[in-house]
């Protein structure tokens, strides 16, 4: 049996995300996702104990803030973040579109979320302000 392999189409999948910092995968590749994610506004300190995060800015600019200054990633620019860094990306110009790279084992807040067993109904939810 083999698996399906199909094109996506990345404009077509932004519009139609529910809302910033709710990412959707797009593609399974050998226990790593890509996620994509539009991200407005800035989001929470937070670092990933066991993985490493690939930001590839498709539109719009990132700022990635890091505890020793901040990055700026503009479209066609990626950032790789390694684990057990502490990161708030942020976008402060309007919405940027990312395309996500990480295992899926990945926890979107990190070392700030609770394990999955008590977690809400909605996962997705932007971080509480």
């Amino acid at each position: 049996m083999s698996r399906a392999v199909e094109v996506v189409r990345l404009r077509d999948t932004f519009e139609r995300l529910p809302g910033p910092w709710s990412p959707l995968v797009v593609g399974d590749v050998s226990g790593f996702q890509a996620k994509a994610v539009r991200l407005r506004g800035e989001f929470v300190w937070h670092h990933h104990e066991n993985e490493d995060e690939l930001f590839l800015v498709l539109q719009g600019v990132l700022t990635m803030r890091l505890r020793d200054g901040d990055l700026t990633v503009g479209p066609g620019e990626l950032v790789v973040i390694p684990r057990g860094v502490e990161h708030c990306p942020a976008a402060t110009d309007g919405d940027v579109h990312v395309l996500l790279f990480e295992p899926a084992t990945t926890r979107r807040l990190g070392n700030l979320e609770p394990p999955e067993s008590s977690r809400g109904s909605n996962p997705g939810a932007p971080p509480e302000a």
